[in-house]
């Protein structure tokens, strides 16, 4: 008879993870950072604060973005007023954009990435979905699953409101999946829509003011799998997360009638850059490397502080987080999907400057996301030739 073990051991893949193909997709309708505060402030019928829209003006000026992609429009805008107050009731009215909206901009993204994997879709056996925008029954997975024609047996994993670190969450989901069942084919998916949180400034609360200013739409999408032909792009080495200690309220998110609201403290760049070289000694100590330069970086784009910070903790070369840096550029904060973006200018950008590998032409590299908890997570990338 056939044992356990030799079942377990035949469903096991035998190669790593690896990302196979990536797309990505943004809303037609952009705005450029530096008009950004007087329509802000003109929709959200707030231009008599004048002292805060100068505020505003000049933390936009400090963010390094240059736009960003939203969904919304002031068409949208102006036919839903309570999305414009600070407090007022619209959860509703959120709930019916983003449960039709965040699926088809996923859908856009992982389209491309089929299309650049080149196999039919009907190949695909999982798919995990995540966003922070919204929560629904059946799930955004579901709706996709229908948009895109996937086979209803796909099996599906949905994430809600796990924030900014998802994008390096749902990476360490796809490796366990593709490495621990033999021809697994993984879609991940992550779509993000600011309408959730838009919302009008207030005196007392600036943290919505810096959702407003750094905060972006889009969505990415990959393709993971155990391949046995030669990998792609990134093989998934290792992964590791952990809560920082002391950090408890320092990055928390609540769904209330008025939307999803949510705070910060000011330490919080602080707390990501004392933690970081103890989450990065766990997953490269086993791999020898403790040269930080040696390494191509994929860091969640979720500020210019955070950044400066754990440039400066690492000592960093200036052209380390250069990837990221012109990602929160050219798109802000996308939340989950950030990472996925980077990577995707990576790998673009290493292929036509024709280095050696995905990474820069570096061969090993680490991704990192931070939120809610709070948390960082890391996961260790082996870049592939090119």
């Amino acid at each position: 008879m056939v044992t356990v073990e030799e079942i377990r051991s035949s469903q096991r893949a035998k190669g790593p993870a690896t990302i196979m193909a990536i797309g990505t997709a943004n809303p037609p309708n952009y705005f450029l950072q530096s008009t950004y505060p007087d329509f802000y402030f003109r929709i959200t019928n707030s231009e008599h604060k004048t002292e805060l829209k100068e505020k505003f003006k000049r933390i936009c000026e400090k963010s390094m973005i240059k736009k960003r992609y939203l969904y919304l429009t002031e068409e949208m805008l102006k036919e839903n007023p309570n999305m414009c107050e600070y407090m007022a009731p619209s959860l509703d009215v959120r709930q019916d954009m983003v449960v039709v909206e965040v699926p088809k901009l996923g859908k856009e993204a992982a389209e491309k990435a089929i299309k650049e994997w080149g196999q039919p879709k009907a190949k695909i056996t999982h798919l995990i979905f995540c966003t922070s925008s919204g929560v629904d029954m059946p799930g955004a997975d579901y709706q996709l699953t229908k948009l895109l024609g996937l086979n209803r047996w796909v099996k599906r994993i949905m994430i809600y409101q796990q924030g900014c670190l998802a994008g390096a969450k749902v990476l360490r989901l796809s490796k366990d999946l593709a490495e621990n069942n033999k021809g697994a084919r993984v879609l991940v998916v992550c779509s993000e829509i600011t309408a959730m949180f838009f919302r009008g400034p207030s005196d007392a609360h600036l943290d919505s003011l810096i959702g407003a200013i750094l905060f972006g739409d889009g969505a990415a999408a990959m393709i993971i799998q155990s391949p046995w032909l030669r990998s792609r792009y990134f093989e998934l080495v290792s992964t590791a997360q952990t809560i920082i200690p002391g950090s408890d309220g320092a990055l928390t998110g609540h769904l209330r009638e008025v939307g999803l609201t949510f705070h910060l403290l000011k330490d919080l760049p602080r707390f990501i850059s004392n933690e970081i070289e103890s989450n990065l000694g766990e997953v490269f100590e086993p791999l020898g490397i403790s040269d930080w330069n040696s390494l191509f970086w994929i860091v969640h784009p979720g500020g210019p502080a955070i950044l400066d910070q754990v440039e400066e903790k690492l000592a960093l070369k200036i052209d380390k987080l250069r990837p990221t840096r012109h990602v929160l550029s050219e798109y802000g904060n996308m939340s989950s999907a950030g990472v996925f973006f980077i990577l995707n200018e990576m790998r673009k950008s290493s292929s036509k400057e024709r280095l050696k590998t995905t990474g820069e032409g570096l061969e090993w590299g680490v991704l990192l996301g931070f939120g809610p908890g709070l948390t960082i997570d890391a996961v260790v990338l082996h870049s592939v030739s090119i």
